[in-house]
């Protein structure tokens, strides 16, 4: 078995990890990065997309909304390509107690949360659909974030100040010598080989598996998956993020992001974060929910549902999952424990990825003797070759709570913002219509070449780097050019004709999975479309015979595979 050394081994490949791996890296600390599929494989590649002004947590838990008002500025200075300005409201329904509005307006102050009430009628005039019904509104600094993008940045970062990012390396052990812990044993996916890190420390930043990976020293880390389950409709019919004004609960929140508006989330307790399945009721429920902030939303074509599994850490009992803080926790397993060379970082929300990872790698130069400071919230994140630049620039907010931070930010003159209609103004700009290879996202030749030539394992990578597939069609006339792009780019490399039909079946049977909870209306007159290109012309069903795993492609591995339950 190969061995190699490092200072730190970061396992998990979301934005915990990399942004722990992008950190030591630039402190100068030999890193190495493990993730056991593509990055933003686990629940970092499957939430709503919400940068949290910290409005959710002011009343319940107040710490983790001052952190979230706090990151929701520095991630608009340092990533603003993967994020959009949308602002949020919090209603009060005739569903919700009115007295709650106060109460609410005093924990933002209490919290550091940048808070305003508008008139009903100024809403309206933003955002015309939303229930006339409403009684009161208040405006926070909300606003949704690419996690893809947000990520594979953060990891480019990385790599540029040195750090090593191993996608698709399962850890199938830690190794310990007595009371330390001093390495692992990860096995590369795409083609079984193991290979030996010997490290400094183990830093276990994987989320809803950490327990997994502790487990693994024979240490105990508590962490309660907690299944969210989300509808994507058809389209945006809000621009700006919706909260009910409430303490959090099930269907509770409207993101517009990108092409489309999702709907969340649910709170179920799983017993294995790789194993669990969307129910029918869910669905229902939340598009009921939806009703009472839209009028008819029950109505819209609902696209797609899927689940993320939230990694709370428990520390004490309580009664119902929402009841677990949403903070974050740094466990030193020496100190706790008694086993030297480990930490885990386990908790938080997306919006404090980055102070989660700051406060980790303190922890770990003070260890190795390092005395460099932390310079993410600094320094901007690089676009990845999947992105272009851009010379316009959207209008910059000048009313609501966010105004000064959106002023702030455009005089740093880094790339703009991120806006509805980006991609297709630089497909106009290149008159590119023809090289469009995913027309419901935008994707274009170039880009998909991209993310094949950025190192895609399959046909999922693209789709997380493009967005290819996530449209209204659900691959129906991409999947197969963008297999064939994959073909021609990869072929003199190894790749077959059998590995590409593999990689085509793997996509589609991972669409169909999202599929079948919402197949009604036109969604299910959309499937049967493409079921009739893929099996009716293009002849998918008669591929398993020629079709088979290899060419560097990774799909159907047990490591990576979510099981779900029949619904």
């Amino acid at each position: 078995m190969r061995t190699i050394e490092t200072d730190v081994l970061v396992i998990g490949g979301g934005a915990t990890g990399t942004g722990c791996a992008r950190d030591l890296a630039m402190r100068g600390i030999r890193t190495i990065l493990v993730e056991k599929g593509d990055l933003t494989h686990g629940t970092t590649g499957r939430y709503h997309g919400l940068l949290h002004s910290g409005g959710r947590y002011v009343t319940k838990d107040p710490q983790s909304a001052t952190e979230c008002a706090r990151e929701n500025v520095v991630l608009r200075k340092i990533m603003p390509h993967c994020l959009e300005d949308t602002s949020g409201f919090f209603v009060t329904t005739p569903w919700d107690d009115p007295a709650y509005g106060d109460v609410f307006v005093k924990n933002c102050r209490l919290t550091g949360v940048p808070v305003q009430e508008l008139s009903v009628q100024a809403m309206l005039r933003r955002e015309p659909l939303l229930n006339p019904q409403i009684s009161r509104v208040f405006e926070v600094m909300d606003g949704s974030a690419d996690s893809f993008l947000a990520t594979r940045s953060t990891a480019l970062s990385a790599e540029e100040y040195g750090a090593q990012i191993w996608t698709y390396h399962h850890v199938v052990d830690l190794v310990r010598e007595g009371d330390r812990v001093t390495g692992a044993v990860v096995e590369d996916l795409r083609n079984g080989e193991r290979i030996g890190i010997l490290c400094a420390c183990v830093l276990n930043a994987a989320g809803a598996w950490a327990g997994k990976i502790a487990a693994m020293a024979g240490v105990t880390v508590t962490v309660l998956p907690g299944k969210g389950t989300m509808v994507a409709m058809n389209h945006r019919m809000v621009n700006t993020v919706v909260n009910r004004c409430k303490l959090p609960d099930d269907g509770d929140i409207i993101v517009p992001i990108h092409t489309v508006a999702v709907i969340g989330t649910t709170d179920v307790h799983v017993p294995d974060p790789d194993v669990y399945g969307i129910e029918p009721d869910e669905i229902q429920f939340m598009l009921a929910e939806g009703d009472k902030l839209i009028p008819g939303f029950s109505q819209y074509r609902a696209l797609r549902a899927w689940a993320g599994v939230r990694p709370l850490y428990k520390d004490r009992d309580v009664a119902n999952d929402r009841d677990i803080p949403r903070t974050f926790k740094l466990l030193d397993h020496a100190e706790r424990d008694g086993v030297e060379g480990m930490l885990s970082i386990v908790g938080g929300k997306w919006t404090t990825y980055r102070l989660m990872a700051e406060e980790s790698v303190d922890a770990l130069a003070k260890r190795l003797g390092n005395t460099r400071p932390c310079r993410t919230a600094e320094e901007p994140l690089p676009l990845p070759p999947t992105e272009h630049q851009t010379t316009f620039r959207p209008p910059v907010r000048t009313t609501g709570p966010g105004a000064s931070v959106a002023a702030e930010v455009e005089a740093l003159q880094h790339a703009p913002l991120y806006w509805l209609g980006k991609h297709l103004s630089e497909v106009e700009h290149e008159q590119s219509f023809a090289d469009l290879i995913c027309e419901c996202e935008m994707a274009s030749r170039s880009r998909v070449l991209a993310a094949i030539d950025a190192g895609a394992k399959n046909l999922d990578d693209i789709r997380r780097d493009v967005r290819m597939g996530m449209g209204p069609c659900q691959g129906g006339w991409c999947i197969y050019r963008t297999t064939a792009l994959l073909f021609e780019r990869r072929g003199e490399d190894g790749l077959s004709h059998a590995n590409s039909n593999d990689a085509l079946l793997h996509f589609l049977q991972a669409r169909w999975k999202g599929l079948v909870p919402v197949l009604w209306g036109d969604q299910l007159r959309q499937a049967r479309l493409d079921e009739l290109i893929y099996v009716g012309v293009l002849g998918a069903d008669r591929l398993r015979p020629i079709a088979e795993q290899g060419g560097g492609l990774v799909t159907d591995n047990p490591a990576v595979a979510t099981e779900y339950v029949k619904a």
